[in-house]
């Protein structure tokens, strides 16, 4: 494989996965413009997701029965007919089925990380595999950041149309670009789909990478999914183009997934993945901090998003090199069931994020149980305080242009009266 295919490859891969995640950015606009809360807006990045999770289901195990260049090609003319359709959605339901359209279709990185790993020699693989995924992660970094800017500048369909056009120019050159290959695999459709459970049942290495990953994106989905809520709340008080700002913090993860693709060249994917697992732990506990707002929150809040995601790209450099080693012939199939099971975590996180940020606020993303019984008891109902702030990114005080406003603080609800307490602001 040539470093110009290669290239063109990876920025695919970015291109498809940012297609998942710049919505997460666009939740305050979209629930803005379109006139809903926070959770309804916040379907369309569930939504998303589970489409992805079906996607990977459903046709990435076509790439073993399939031409990688039809299967690829025609995915990416999807992708952009959805990206349309949610873009010129004038309501909350046509956007939730054109993102579960894009999530469905935009697999293509699924697709080119079996045909790369068949192109590539046996002591490169990991290593290609590192590089396709520092595309995808700086796809995602990207279209985080782009997509709150243009959305703050523009209007939240802009994202889903730039994103379109970016996708159909694509087709384009790749239409000219993708080397011919022939199916490894001649079995009937329903016999793939049924292989990839059977796989699950039969490979205890691959049920492993499965567990993992799905355990770290539902905690990473989680985080992001409700970032932007937090950090455009009263809390902080930024702006969609901040929040943007705030994603590129996590461009050195790009740099992060192709040492340690060598790593597990090197020395296999569990040392990987064992350092991979310590740093979500410690990530968990920065992250917390960022509920207290100000300069030091707002510090807790890149430092903790950093070792997240540094921690689950790496830990898929690992878990991916694991699986594509165990059945070359099926690894089309293999890579379904190992990333349907991420993302079904992935997106099980974005829905259980924000609900649970609804009822305790940013610290009950990450601390439950004991946590919540450790501050103090909430304040009377019938004792309202008022706070106000403003100020600057680099000045004092509250974080943001924040208007003045009344909070009134009321205790939790009574099945959880250790509970933080519901804050209501009032302008």
């Amino acid at each position: 494989m040539s470093r110009r295919m290669l290239f063109v490859l990876a920025v695919t891969c970015g291109v498809a996965v940012g297609n998942i995640y710049f919505p997460q950015a666009l939740v305050p606009l979209i629930a803005t413009g379109l006139g809903t809360s926070s959770d309804g807006a916040t379907l369309a990045v569930s939504a998303t997701q589970i489409g992805y999770a079906g996607g990977i289901f459903l046709l990435v195990p076509l790439g073993d029965r399939l031409p990688h260049r039809r299967l690829l090609l025609a995915l990416l003319g999807l992708t952009g007919f959805g990206l349309l359709l949610a873009g010129c959605a004038r309501n909350l339901p046509l956007l939730v089925a054109g993102s579960v359209l894009v999530g469905l279709t935009t697999v293509g990185a699924q697709v080119i990380g079996p045909l790369a790993a068949g192109l590539v020699e046996d002591h490169r693989r990991a290593a290609v595999l590192g590089t396709l995924l520092s595309g995808s992660v700086g796809g995602m970094i990207l279209a985080r950041a782009f997509s709150g800017t243009l959305g703050e500048w523009f209007g939240w369909r802009v994202p889903y149309l730039a994103a379109a056009v970016l996708v159909f120019v694509l087709l384009a050159v790749l239409s000219r670009m993708l080397p011919y290959t022939s199916p490894r695999s001649r079995e009937h459709y329903p016999s793939l789909l049924g292989e990839s459970l059977r796989l699950l049942f039969t490979e205890p290495e691959l049920r492993r990478s499965c567990l993992y990953q799905a355990a770290v994106f539902a905690g990473f989905s989680a985080v992001w999914t409700t970032l932007a809520i937090l950090l455009t709340g009263p809390v902080y008080g930024l702006g969609t183009s901040a929040v943007g700002l705030f994603a590129l913090v996590g461009g050195v993860t790009a740099c992060c997934t192709p040492l340690a693709g060598g790593w597990v060249d090197r020395q296999g994917p569990d040392p990987v993945n064992l350092v991979c697992m310590f740093g979500v732990l410690v990530s968990a506990a920065v992250l917390a901090g960022g509920a207290h707002g100000d300069r030091i929150g707002l510090l807790a809040l890149i430092i903790g998003t950093l070792l997240l995601d540094v921690a689950m790209q790496c830990g898929m450099v690992a878990n991916q090199a694991r699986v594509y080693a165990l059945r070359p012939e099926r690894r089309s199939r293999l890579n379904t069931a190992y990333m349907t099971c991420a993302y079904l975590g992935g997106s099980a996180g974005s829905w259980i994020g924000s609900h649970v940020y609804d009822l305790f606020g940013w610290s009950g993303v990450w601390v439950r149980g004991p946590a919540h019984h450790s501050g103090p008891a909430p304040p009377p109902a019938d004792a309202p305080c008022s706070k106000t702030g403003s100020g600057s990114l680099l000045g004092g005080g509250r974080l943001g242009n924040v208007p003045t406003a009344t909070v009134n603080i009321r205790p939790a609800r009574v099945h959880d009266a250790h509970a933080l307490g519901e804050i209501h602001v009032a302008s």
